[in-house]
């Protein structure tokens, strides 16, 4: 393979006949790097120098080919001009790496061109090693010379620390908490690297108490760790933003707004300037504020209300919502194209009862929490910690508030625990305590899916059947597909058979009542 050096000329350390050291003619003066072609890129004002150049490294090096390229430069320190010329200079050079390696020499030009030189060569628009040159050092003759190679690939030590690093980002959006749900840490790992090199907004989906609100604050904090945002996190929930209040609020009212004297504000779109602006429940905001809101996310610049001059002000956004936009969009109750907007990065968080491998771990950090709140240390006893997790781990439990029926329980037990112990009494407690609860918020809602998805047909079926039914649609509306839905409906009786085909004994109950699973989940709500 042949040689090839790219490199500028040397204005200043190229020049004069008496200089110990000059950085391109060295380039030769290497027994174990031969350079077989020099491509030398100087300006017309220093022609003779870059002629008298040519000539000492044919002299030193008689097989080396000297090729001078003319790039004449305005502002050699105005970054567009010099990244503009050099990028159309690798355009245009032919590069041929069956037949030569390629390598830019760093040493000359400004730093503006080494930035220059660096940029393309990492992203491969000059398929090139870098050198650097130096003088030699006292009692030495040969100068130095060192190649860098931006492959990082080949430098193990520096890509495990970059692993760790990205795991360390990982962890920071668990929590700490060593989860095991594929689903969930791949969800995770590509929100890290998101958010570590993205500035667009986040969609945050997902069930109420599936954690978005922490997620948000957690994804905030990564990128102030990264640098990516300097200002604070302004956190707003759009279900409280009702009235004519609601543009205040967000976007600042001015003192004399209405003609009248009152309160001047500044609005929550301006304290999130330079940092992240949180949308929680976005599915609730009103159509206008919706308007408004577009305009501010894709300008940055919008009217408090009663001024004359606009604000300017850059934050970005993450956004949160119950609901499916797309379902919302449709119906004429969300903007399409504010949901264009925020849909760049979107992510659905999975419930609780689809990461049950993941109970035992966030039991722990609960528990742990608390002890922080509290300031005592509480634990399970043996018997107590596995009827606990029984219950919460059987595909029977629904856990319809996610993290929030979970953490609320967790509290519970801590707070009355005797002497610091969970006891085997209080876990039956409080599984009954939950079971109460769950059945008393599900019952009415429940018995209006089985009439939204029969209809009128639902006023012929005997009460008794429809209080089943009514736990069938709503077990089959808030899981992924007929398998899912059939462990939950029979995860006892499914224990006693010796073939568990559940499906099939979910698509015949449902085939009782004229139904299929299409028809049963057609009307889910808050799915994505």
């Amino acid at each position: 393979m042949r040689n090839v050096v790219i490199g500028f000329l040397g204005t200043q350390l190229d020049m004069g006949k008496k200089r110990r050291w000059k950085p391109t003619p060295s380039l030769v003066a290497h027994d174990h790097f031969d350079v077989h072609r020099l491509e030398l890129l100087y300006d017309l004002k220093f022609n003779r120098l870059a002629h008298q150049v040519k000539r000492e490294v044919e002299e030193l090096s008689p097989e080396t080919e000297v090729l001078l390229q003319q790039m004449d430069l305005d502002d050699p320190w105005d970054f567009q001009e010099v990244y503009g010329k050099l990028f159309d200079f690798a355009r245009g050079y032919g590069f041929d790496e069956d037949r030569e390696q390629y390598h830019v020499h760093l040493t000359t030009g400004t730093h503006v061109a080494q930035i220059c030189w660096f940029l393309l060569t990492e992203s491969r628009h000059i398929p090139a090693r870098l050198i650097q040159t130096g003088p030699p050092g006292p009692n030495e003759d040969i100068p130095k010379f060192d190649i860098i190679d931006l492959d990082l690939s080949r430098y193990n030590a520096l890509q495990q620390r970059f692993d760790q690093l990205s795991r360390e980002y990982s962890d920071q959006l668990k929590n700490g908490i060593e989860t095991r749900n594929p689903q969930y840490n791949a969800l995770i790992d590509r929100i890290e690297l998101i958010a570590s090199n993205s500035d667009e907004p986040i969609l945050l989906l997902g069930e109420s108490g599936t954690g978005k609100t922490q997620l948000a604050e957690r994804i905030y904090t990564l990128k102030l760790d990264r640098r990516r945002v300097k200002g604070r996190l302004v956190h707003v929930n759009c279900a409280t933003l009702n009235g004519p209040d609601a543009l205040a609020t967000l976007f600042g009212q001015r003192r004399s707004y209405l003609g009248q004297a009152g309160t001047e504000r500044t609005g929550l779109l301006r304290e999130a300037d330079g940092g992240v602006l949180f949308l929680d429940e976005i599915d609730e905001l009103g159509w206008n504020e919706q308007s408004v809101l577009l305009h501010a996310i894709e300008t940055g610049r919008f009217y408090p209300l009663g001024s004359d001059h606009e604000i300017t002000c850059r934050f970005q956004i993450i956004a949160g919502a119950n609901r499916d936009l797309h379902t919302l969009a449709a119906a004429g109750q969300f903007r399409p194209d504010l949901l264009a907007r925020l849909n760049m990065w979107r992510f659905t968080l999975p419930a609780l009862r689809s990461r049950r491998e993941d109970i035992e771990a966030n039991l722990k950090f609960e528990l742990s929490r608390s002890e922080r709140a509290l300031g005592t240390q509480v634990g399970f006893n043996a018997d107590a910690h596995e009827a606990y997790l029984k219950f919460a781990t059987n595909p029977a439990t629904q856990w319809p508030g996610n993290f929030r029926d979970f953490s609320g329980s967790i509290k519970r037990l801590y707070t009355l625990a005797p002497r610091g112990r969970i006891t085997r009494t209080m876990v039956e407690e409080e599984i009954a305590n939950l079971r109460s609860s769950w059945a008393a918020a599900t019952s009415d809602t429940d018995f209006t899916s089985v009439h939204h998805v029969l209809g009128d047909a639902a006023l012929d079926i005997d009460p008794f059947d429809l209080v089943q039914l009514a736990r069938v649609i709503h077990t089959c509306q808030n899981t992924p597909n007929l398998s899912a839905a059939g462990r939950e409906l029979f995860a006892m009786s499914r224990q006693k058979r010796k073939t568990q085909n559940d499906a099939d004994r979910l698509r015949k109950y449902l085939q009782k009542f004229g139904l299929d699973w299409e028809t049963v989940t057609s009307s889910r709500g808050g799915q994505d």
